[in-house]
């Protein structure tokens, strides 16, 4: 595991989906409808759905992530032949409410006894997180949720990434970023954060400048480098 230190941080920043919620948990909600096809679909929806926010933040043609996750949750459903009007509205529903990883109530909690700030950085809108957090019950664990819509282009902009520094009125290397996605962990990197990519899947680290970060298995092992 590459190792980074993190000591001076003061506040540790989390993307929602992948991270701290288990966007594969979405599809099996809806396995009776879906049956083999539940893995196929959760991940041509996803894929879709980051591929969207790509190419609308290029070009220039910003709409929520509601928007985007239905419109790919669309592209997803006929590509696989799925022409189920109740099942569609099922699916995001559910999305609305994403089951939380197991550990990630616990390392929010040790993270706030610790005296660390906690916030949520995402491209879900303000309405989705707030639903996503009080369903998961992380009521009163953040000390802010920003949203991609306060900027109007998607990860991975820097202008999404200073929301935080504005936020919290601090530099890059005071914050702690932690992130599922490669991606989001190299556009942070290339802003400044100090990185933990959250390589739940033993996934190689992306071709891209500001690598690599630390890695961690899951959110469980983030407290313990926080005290290091």
């Amino acid at each position: 595991m590459t190792r980074i230190p993190l000591s001076g941080v003061s506040v540790c920043v989390f993307d929602a989906y992948g991270t701290l919620f288990d966007l594969s948990a979405i599809t099996a909600t809806c396995k009776d409808a879906l049956g083999e096809r539940a893995g196929a679909l959760s991940e041509l929806w996803r894929r879709k759905q980051l591929e969207y926010t790509w190419l609308r933040s290029l070009m220039g043609r910003h709409t929520d992530f509601w928007h985007v996750t239905g419109d790919s949750l669309d592209y997803a459903m006929a590509s696989l032949r799925i022409e189920d009007a109740g099942l569609r509205t099922r699916l995001m529903e559910a999305y609305l409410t994403p089951a939380p990883y197991a550990e990630a109530k616990p390392a929010l909690h040790a993270l706030k006894k610790g005296g660390h700030k906690l916030a949520i950085l995402s491209n879900g809108t303000p309405s989705m997180l707030t639903t996503a957090i009080k369903s998961a019950g992380f009521d009163g664990l953040f000390d802010a949720v920003l949203s991609v819509e306060s900027v109007g282009v998607f990860k991975p902009h820097p202008s999404v990434y200073r929301l935080a520094t504005d936020g919290f009125d601090c530099a890059p290397a005071d914050v702690a970023f932690m992130t599922s996605n490669g991606w989001d962990a190299a556009g942070a990197g290339a802003f400044g954060f100090r990185v933990v990519w959250v390589n739940r899947l033993d996934l190689p680290p992306e071709a891209l400048p500001a690598g690599p970060p630390m890695e961690i298995k899951t959110l469980a092992e983030l407290p313990g480098l926080l005290r290091e």
